[in-house]
């Protein structure tokens, strides 16, 4: 069986060790030895702040994945769609408008049809 050794602590500090020791582990010994390796395995110090809390580093990543939401649907609005419109259009078929053949008065058809009578006047006649 290991040996125990006494180390002393505040009263305060020795209380908030032990309630938090006993929520989270066993032991007194097993969270010691717990929160020790933690700090030895991510190379960190106790005293250094580890930032923000986890719901504001979520909030703020949200509101910026937003932002880029609104951007590339700004994007999508202004440049995409309307270029490629323009290159749709660019690369549409239309069926090629016939023009009238060309042909000579000779092989032409004659319109055999009268527009105009000519008008014939009783009192000359």
């Amino acid at each position: 069986m290991d040996s125990f050794i006494g180390i002393r602590f505040k009263k305060e500090t020795a209380k908030r060790f032990q309630t938090f020791s006993r929520t989270y582990f066993k032991s007194h010994t097993e969270a010691m030895s717990t929160m020790l390796d933690f700090f030895f395995y991510n190379k960190i110090s106790p005293k250094e702040k580890l930032g923000p809390a986890g719901r504001t580093v979520e909030a703020k990543l949200l509101k910026r994945i937003n932002a880029v939401i609104d951007i590339m649907i700004d994007i999508e609005k202004t440049q995409t769609k309307p270029t490629a419109a323009m290159i749709q259009s660019l690369f549409e078929t239309e069926e090629p408008r016939k023009k009238p053949m060309m042909v000579e008065k000779k092989y032409a058809k004659e319109n055999k049809e009268l527009r105009f009578r000519k008008k014939q006047n009783p009192v000359n006649q």
